[in-house]
């Protein structure tokens, strides 16, 4: 299903949202559990919208920057259920089962064998990076629940990662919402990921330098711990 099929449904759904601020968090929250898990999902369709409403209409709290810090919370809680779908799916069915009726279910082998490369040269650390890269953004929880990885560090490397993408998506939204005019919602969502597209340098930036940080406290825990 193309993104721009897709924006088409968020389009009606957000009709009814904005007379039902109930309904609009759920649906949220429901569309980030799926954009997390294993269908193809573009999370742009979902958060750039979202951003968009609660900075031209009072949705929730009756403080616009207040409803931005709610449905990025919403987002974020939406993304780690799906997460925890996949991580599941990982434990339960185990790597034959996915590797043969995977492709089923939308999980291409090479794209789980890449998703396990890349866990079993970088570890864990790689759970949080992953949710701020394409392609690669819902897969990298299959094997993290294939490894075992512990239930709370795998929480905490998905929320922060999940959270700052969920973030960076209903900002832009937010920032469309005060700045433009009449816009379809095709039209906002293909402006508002051009706009990520252009800085994603300055995300990878990001990345890099908290991964180096990562890596530098973990030494010197380890140090001591060895000490």
């Amino acid at each position: 299903m193309s993104a721009d099929l897709i924006a088409n449904y968020i389009e009606t759904f957000a009709a009814y949202s904005q007379a039902y601020p109930f309904l609009f968090c759920f649906f949220i929250f429901l569309f980030m559990t799926i954009e997390s898990s294993f269908i193809p999902f573009p999370s742009e369709v979902v958060m750039i919208p979202a951003g968009f409403l609660v900075a031209r209409y009072d949705m929730l709290t009756g403080s616009r920057p207040l409803d931005l810090c709610v449905i990025i919370l919403i987002g974020t809680a939406g993304s780690i259920a799906g997460a925890f779908v996949n991580y599941a799916l990982a434990v339960k069915l185990g790597r034959p089962f996915l590797h043969k009726y995977g492709k089923y279910f939308f999980l291409k082998e090479a794209a789980l064998d890449r998703a396990e490369e890349i866990f079993r040269e970088y570890g864990e650390i790689v759970t949080f990076v992953c949710r701020l890269l394409p392609a690669i953004r819902q897969l990298i929880s299959i094997p993290a629940g294939l490894a075992r990885m512990n239930i709370a560090r795998f929480t905490l490397f998905t929320a922060l990662g999940a959270g700052i993408w969920t973030a960076i998506l209903s900002a832009v939204g937010y920032y469309f919402g005060y700045l433009s005019g009449d816009i379809t919602y095709r039209e906002l969502v293909r402006k508002g990921t051009e706009i990520i597209n252009e800085h994603y340098l300055w995300i990878i930036a990001g990345l890099a330098l908290a991964v180096a940080a990562y890596a530098a406290l973990h030494r010197r825990i380890m140090g001591q711990k060895r000490a």
